[in-house]
């Protein structure tokens, strides 16, 4: 076996924690001694043990004079966990193959820095766009601050998300809406606008066996969200978060949106108040709220108008489209982005194209926007 294939197993093992270590990164490592696998772990959950520490739990033999594969840079700092290097250190390994490069100001080099001063041989950015691969919602949740939003939408071939009369059910088939729901896994968030939830009444759950449902985040300008909607009445089994334009702030309790305020509240639901000064939700400081929070990651399943928001507010990363061989016609008919659009074909928003995949009948595109390092990868 040679180091691409040592490394190649780390990047397996690291996608076993997909959805499971927000807001850490997913690492895989592997350790190998006189051309054999003696040990290899990954990250499996926050706050657990990182993958160097898993990978050396599991050592069948000592791993004096080993290599240690690792998707990402080793840790050098306490925070749940102490740091990855000292474990490795501590073992006598002697040569240390990393992937991607950590751009946490706590680590950014100063891992690989350290095992090389220890006299450990380094060899960085090895299989880096593959590693790279694994983590663009760390990357970016890191370096910002704020989450990494992927805007999802089912679309037909001629460009629609509903009917002329609003009909949306069903535009993909169930293998394409099976794999919405791993996406929901992989998200800590899920974010929709209230239009969808008086036309729908979704859940906005996960409905996968050992699936993780996300945070749900309701954009929700004047708090029109019913108290009997599914949203509502689930808020205490799932984490829910409504964002308001309108002023409700708590006073004496006679104006209607107080009341609605203190309703919601009542039933489990974060309500924050973020106007951007026109009437609407300022979804630019609901992103740095959110990201204050520990959410690393958003799913946005908005219907046109929420979608132009974060088009327009300059949130999105990624976009995953879902197109159907369908074809609904009629001007009236609803399209995934609405707004008044650009006025000049070079005012478009560019995307650039990670893949293209047949899900059952549909296809799905996957784009980044704007400079991030990869798409998200899921499997």
């Amino acid at each position: 076996m040679t180091d691409r294939d040592y490394m190649s197993r780390a990047i397996e093992l690291a996608k076993r924690g997909i959805g499971l270590t927000n807001p850490n990164p997913m690492v895989g490592a592997v350790i190998v001694k006189d051309g054999r696998i003696i040990g290899e772990g990954y990250h499996r959950r926050c706050g657990e043990l990182h993958a160097e520490r898993n990978a050396i739990a599991s050592l069948t033999e000592s791993a004096q004079g080993a290599t240690i594969y690792v998707t990402l840079e080793p840790c050098c700092h306490y925070g749940r966990t102490p740091p990855c290097t000292e474990a490795i250190l501590a073992q006598g390994i002697t040569r240390a193959v990393i992937g991607s490069r950590d751009p946490n100001p706590k680590v950014a080099g100063k891992g690989a820095r350290i095992l090389r001063e220890a006299g450990v041989s380094v060899e960085e950015d090895f299989m880096k766009e593959e590693c790279d691969r694994l983590n663009p919602v760390f990357f970016h949740y890191i370096t910002h601050g704020t989450p990494y939003v992927i805007m999802k939408y089912a679309m037909t071939a001629d460009g629609k998300i509903a009917t002329r009369t609003g009909a949306s059910k069903w535009i993909t088939g169930e293998e394409a809406r099976r794999e919405v729901q791993k996406l929901r896994h992989r998200c800590m968030g899920i974010m929709a606008g209230i239009g969808t939830v008086l036309a729908d009444d979704p859940m906005l759950n996960v409905r996968i066996e050992g699936g993780k449902s996300p945070v749900r985040i309701i954009c929700d300008s004047n708090l029109r969200i019913p108290p009997d909607s599914q949203i509502c009445r689930t808020a205490k089994e799932y984490l829910t978060i409504v964002a308001c334009a309108a002023e409700c702030l708590k006073g004496d309790g006679q104006d209607d949106r107080s009341k609605k305020r203190s309703r919601l509240e009542e039933l489990g639901i974060q309500v924050i108040h973020v106007p951007d000064g026109d009437g609407s939700v300022d979804v630019r400081r609901l992103m740095e709220i959110l990201g204050g929070q520990g959410i690393d990651s958003i799913l946005l399943e908005g219907g046109g108008t929420l979608n132009d928001s974060a088009l327009r507010a300059g949130i999105v990363q990624e976009v995953r489209a879902f197109v159907a061989p369908k074809i609904f016609g009629g001007a009236g008919a609803q399209t995934p982005v609405a707004g008044i659009g650009v006025r000049l074909p070079d005012e478009a928003v560019r995307l650039e194209l990670c893949k293209v995949s047949q899900i059952g009948d549909d296809l799905l595109l996957e784009y980044k926007v704007g400079k991030e390092r990869a798409c998200l990868q899921e499997s």
